[in-house]
């Protein structure tokens, strides 16, 4: 499966679009990343345990996208994006989207 952020595929014709393909993931911290992310907060500096967690999060959406594009029949996705929302207090939702599309 072609997953690109780009409305196009280098060398690559769309033959026919297919529909939005879509993953998503709910995470919520927890509190051993919580206490060292205060102590990280005090002295600044990245917190590392987050941005692990998010990376992680991300690559969780991009392959249900890509599951969700494979039922849809498609050869790739394109365009596509990121979205991230808060779903309560300590969680939240990371959504990958794209148009999933069959290629000449």
């Amino acid at each position: 499966m072609i997953i690109v952020s780009t409305e196009t595929i280098p060398g690559r014709e769309i033959a026919e679009t297919l529909g939005i393909a879509r993953g998503s993931t709910v995470r919520a911290r927890n509190i051993g990343r919580d206490i060292f992310a205060g102590l990280k907060n005090i002295v600044g500096g990245e917190i590392s345990e987050y941005t692990k967690l998010m990376a992680e999060a991300r690559e969780q959406a991009l392959e249900r996208m890509g599951m969700d594009g494979q039922k849809l029949g498609a050869d790739a996705i394109v365009n596509v994006r990121f979205m991230t929302s808060a779903v309560m207090a300590g969680a939240s939702e990371i959504l990958a989207y794209g148009t999933a599309v069959k290629l000449k």
